[in-house]
């Protein structure tokens, strides 16, 4: 195995390790601030910050922002399975990329995997989420949500900036930068050529000469 392998593949595995550990962050704090809310909050109490956020205390047996919350109950199971399979296979895309240096990409799905691993934990604990930060937009209050809904939200916007405007100009801007090393390296060599036809002009011309004088 080459150095430039072994350095490539030591890039790979602490990129990985990043976003991983990314992903953990999120779920240790998603889980600290919801224990500390279960603890010290009572359940549907309201507890004002400033005219628009207030801090509460919502079971949500549904998805992010309570989604579904009304269903029967199937939705708990259905939630588990949905997450548990989108973190492995995101886990599995980190994997890949992980040497590809795709940053905005590799912390979206950071985020997004942290924050279904955040609920997740819940649901399969208390078989309901654990919603605290509650938003009041012109005195309405917008449904109740969580650090693990914030890191998802913030994750799949991130997705959609990397996939509308910064993946394809990755790709331009590494065709590009071929492209030039590949001109480069056409005019070197066009170069040596040159070089060596006059080098051999000269020889053929000394040579020449050298027989003319002979001749006299």
């Amino acid at each position: 195995m080459s150095k430039k392998t072994e350095t490539l593949l030591a890039t790979g595995y602490r990129s990985f390790a990043l976003w991983m550990s990314l992903s953990i962050v999120v779920i240790i704090f998603d889980q600290a601030t919801k224990a500390m809310i279960v603890r010290w909050v009572d359940l549907y109490e309201k507890i004002p910050i400033n005219s628009f956020i207030n801090i509460t205390y919502q079971r949500n047996t549904g998805a992010a922002f309570s989604f579904l919350a009304d269903e029967s109950g199937w939705q708990r199971w259905f939630f588990i399975v949905v997450a548990t399979t989108v973190s492995g296979y995101i886990v599995s895309w980190l994997w890949k990329i992980r040497e590809e240096g795709l940053a905005v990409l590799s912390v979206g799905l950071s985020l997004v995997l942290g924050g279904a691993i955040g609920n997740v934990i819940d649901r399969i604990v208390w078989g309901s989420v654990v919603d605290f930060i509650q938003v009041l937009i012109a005195g309405w209050p917008f449904p109740s949500f969580n650090i693990a809904d914030s890191a998802i939200t913030v994750g799949a916007a991130l997705l959609i900036i990397d996939a509308l405007f910064v993946s394809g100009k990755e790709d331009t801007f590494k065709s590009k930068a071929k492209k030039k090393v590949a001109k480069r390296k056409t005019k070197k060599k066009v170069r040596k050529k040159v070089a060596k036809k006059k080098a051999a002009n000269k020889r053929k011309t000394k040579k020449k000469a050298t027989k003319r004088k002979a001749k006299k």
